[in-house]
C-alpha cells in the first residue's frame, strides 16, 4: 500500500469511529514474500487492508492488531520457518520476518 492509500483508508475508518492498526514489515531475513516497509492497515471493526506475508501470517497479525487496539501498546511480532520445512507443507518460501503491530 502507498502511503496515500493508508492515509485515505485510515482516515476513512477513523471518521466512522473505528480505532486502526498498522501491521508493518520491519525485517526480513532468509526468504519472504514482503520486503521491508510492507504494510497492512487493520480497524477495530476487523477490516483489512494490504498484506505483511501474502497470507501466511496474516491473521495472527489481525489477532495482534486487536490486542494492541484493546491495550494501546503496540509490539513487533516475529515470524519464521526454514525454506525446508517450508516446502515440505506446501508454503512457497521459508525465512523470518518482524512485524511491527502498533495504534495508527
Amino acid at each position: 500500500m502507498s502511503l496515500i492509500a493508508d492515509l485515505d483508508t485510515a482516515g476513512r475508518w477513523q471518521s466512522e469511529g473505528k480505532r486502526v492498526a498498522a501491521a508493518t514489515v520491519i525485517d526480513v531475513r532468509g526468504t519472504a514474500p514482503r520486503p521491508p516497509g510492507t504494510r497492512m492497515l487493520i480497524s477495530s471493526a476487523g477490516e483489512v487492508v494490504g498484506s505483511v506475508s501474502g497470507g501466511c501470517v496474516e491473521n495472527d497479525v489481525i489477532t495482534v492488531a486487536a490486542e494492541v487496539l484493546s491495550t494501546g501498546v503496540g509490539r513487533v511480532v516475529t515470524y519464521g520457518i526454514s525454506d525446508e520445512e517450508a516446502f515440505g507443507v506446501g508454503l512457497a518460501c521459508g525465512g523470518t520476518i518482524r512485524v511491527l503491530v502498533e495504534p495508527w
